[in-house]
């Protein structure tokens, strides 16, 4: 993807450091932008945060977010993409553009369900066929959505 905006991954509330790690390792894969909104439930010098981002560190560009708020406040709404399973409308329905923000929610509750109701019609899914399987993994989410929307970029 060749593109002077770049994506934006925006994790809130992140839990799992290992999720985080490899989030943070597909965006520098991608040259995407990563966004973390705190509270973090992680130190972002974890050893397993580490771990599972590897050496590319160095690679990634990273913001930090004191909240959901103050996120909010300086966003352009449209360039935002909620992504929950709150919601039914397919990720595959949505364009991408370049500068976007893909914005996943924490890994045990997700996005507030105030935001996704404040903005409907920017909120999408990641349809599963199984009802069996709760949800999948966030670092799973990131990809699909994010490959999307490179793939739309390309085409």
């Amino acid at each position: 993807m060749t593109t002077d905006k770049p994506l934006n991954i925006v994790l809130v509330e992140p839990e799992i450091p290992p999720n985080t790690g490899s989030v943070a390792r597909l965006c520098g894969a991608t040259n995407t932008i990563l966004h973390l909104v705190k509270p973090l439930g992680f130190s972002t010098d974890d050893k397993h945060l580490k771990r599972a981002g590897l050496d590319y560190w160095a690679f990634v560009e990273i913001v930090y977010w004191n909240s959901i708020e103050e996120f909010m406040a300086e966003a352009n709404i449209d360039t935002l993409h909620f992504l929950s399973k709150k919601v039914s409308k397919p990720y595959t329905e949505n364009i991408y553009k370049p500068g976007d923000f893909l914005i996943f929610g924490k890994e045990t509750k997700g996005l507030p369900t105030y935001l996704l109701d404040s903005l409907p019609e920017r909120c999408f899914n990641i349809p599963m066929e199984n009802p069996k399987i709760r949800s999948l993994n966030l670092a799973m989410c990131c990809g699909i959505v994010l490959y999307e929307a490179i793939r739309q970029q390309s085409a």
